[in-house]
């Protein structure tokens, strides 16, 4: 098992996620709530950041992407909830945990079996 190799992926996940969720906010909150252009400027920046991050995962491309999807769950109702205050109810953690687990198996599994 390469804890090393494990917990760089798992970095490499939430910055990701950070700049898929953050450039989808900044979009948001330009064409929902009426920000100034620049935020939708920012957040295309960090589009376009995250679509190189995931590259450097040392998985396949079909098995990073279905696992970041568990992350990207994750993230956004972490997102919500710090940055927008709305906190995740029951059934959103019954689900966050469930795609997390899935995370581990799709990612990391190898690494343990």
């Amino acid at each position: 098992m390469d804890v090393a190799k494990i917990l760089k992926s798992a970095m490499l996940f939430v910055l990701a996620g950070f700049f898929e969720i953050g450039g989808g906010y900044g979009v948001w909150l330009w064409l929902r709530e009426g920000k100034a252009l620049l935020y939708a400027i920012i957040g295309a920046l960090f589009l376009i950041l995250y679509g190189f991050v995931p590259t450097f995962q040392p998985a396949h491309f079909g098995r990073v992407y279905a696992a970041y999807g568990g992350v990207f769950v994750v993230m956004s109702l972490l997102w919500g909830w710090k940055i927008d205050g709305i906190a995740p109810d029951r059934f959103d953690v019954i689900g966050a945990v469930i795609v997390i687990a899935g995370v581990f198996v799709i990612m990391y599994s190898r690494e343990f079996l």
